[in-house]
Order: structure tokens, then sequence, then C-alpha cells
């Protein structure tokens, strides 16, 4: 077993990485969410009926879409900072504690 210390971590890397975990995270939780608001919009808009149901269901709908496409995109950015600051973070504490010990095994 050979022990390993990180001791730096590449700022642009993490910050990638956690942009594409949000990203995929935040897809798998803005796509049932906004299909819910397009499906509760329209249902809602039937139930007035006349012409203020257009403008119902055509609100949700639009809603649900801004969601689904929205909500990831923003997801995205947050990450990619945080993702950053954290390396940052762990950059300036590594140099003063040493860093994290990983143990490794070669494998043939």
């Amino acid at each position: 077993m050979n022990r390993l210390r990180i001791k730096k971590l590449g700022v642009f890397s993490v910050a990638k990485i956690q942009s594409l975990v949000m990203l995929v995270v935040s897809l798998l939780i803005s796509i049932p969410y906004g299909l819910i608001i397009i499906v509760y919009s329209l249902f809602g808009a039937s139930m007035i009926g006349g012409n203020a149901s257009f403008a119902v269901g055509g609100g949700g709908v639009v809603v649900g879409l801004l969601v689904m496409i929205g909500l990831p995109i923003f997801y995205a950015i947050i990450g990619f900072v945080f993702g950053a600051i954290s390396a940052l973070v762990y950059n300036l504490f590594s140099g003063i504690v040493g860093g994290v010990e990983i143990e490794v095994e070669n494998v043939v």
C-alpha cells in the first residue's frame, strides 16, 4: 500500500466537474418539476374555462419550460463558481495542514 497526499487541486478542473455534477442533478430534479407545473396549470386551466383558461394554461407551460431550461443552467453556473471557491479554499488550507492523505494499491 502506498500513501499519497493531495497537496493542491486544479481550480478549473474542480470547477468543471462540480458544474457538470450540478447540471446533471438539477436535470433530474427540474424536468419532473417542470412537467408537474405544466400538467397542473393545464388541469387548472381546463377547470376555469373561457378566455382566462388560455392565459392560465399558457402561462403555466411557459413557467414549466423555463424551470426545465433555466434551473439546470443556473445550477451549472453556481456549481462552477462554488467548485472554484472550494478548490481555492482547499489549496489554501492544504498548505497549512498538509492536505488529504489517501492510500492506494498497485494492481497488476
